[in-house]
């Protein structure tokens, strides 16, 4: 009985994670591919989707770069220029994911329900990020499953101010695009030979 126990929750959870989407963060630096909690961050899944569909991430960076914390993107160009952006989105902290290393969460200002396209990745656990009782926390709706080495690599280049910013990396690490996995482009079929 504990063996059928056991493989129906084994089967429940795989399915579970097979119908979470995953996107590939393709920057300078290498592929951080993500899977998306969208049961637990529905809000913030779809509004990530939607960013990363409409084409928006590209050409945005790493801009907000803080060795063993997290690293920063999503909004702003290389001229640290910020892009404008869709509404705010409601905050879903609680839904009790926890800020573990390799989780992605959404950036907001003071006021929780501000996020809109910029998000973060722990380095990291940074568990005094998350909702508590008197704490609005931050939304984490993923996690990293491959290339977390890209992310420490991120993680560990040197910083300075630029623009009235601080810990803004001194070379671009560029987000080339966010493609969602299942979606990505199809090469181009090559052109027939012209007849003479």
């Amino acid at each position: 009985m504990k063996h059928w126990i056991a493989a129906l929750l084994l089967a429940a959870a795989t399915t579970a994670a097979a119908e979470d989407p995953q996107v590939i963060i393709k920057t300078s630096f290498g592929d951080i591919t993500v899977r998306l909690f969208a049961d637990k961050a529905p809000v913030t899944v779809e509004n990530f989707l939607s960013y990363a569909e409409s084409g928006f991430y590209e050409g945005t960076i790493f801009h907000r770069v803080i060795p063993g914390f997290m690293i920063q993107g999503g909004g702003m160009t290389p001229r640290m220029e910020e892009k404008p952006t869709g509404d705010p989105i409601k905050n879903e902290s609680r839904n009790r994911l926890h800020h573990e290393r390799g989780t992605i969460a959404m950036a907001r200002t003071n006021e929780p329900d501000s996020a809109t396209s910029q998000f973060f990745i722990n380095v990291r656990n940074n568990f005094r990020l998350d909702w508590s009782p008197g704490s609005p926390g931050y939304t984490v709706f993923g996690e990293v499953v491959d290339g977390m080495f890209v992310v420490d690599s991120i993680a560990i280049e040197p910083t300075g101010q630029m623009m009235g910013h601080g810990d803004v990396p001194v070379t671009p690490i560029l987000i080339n695009e966010v493609v969602i996995v299942g979606q990505e482009a199809e090469p181009a079929a090559p052109e027939p030979a012209a007849s003479e």
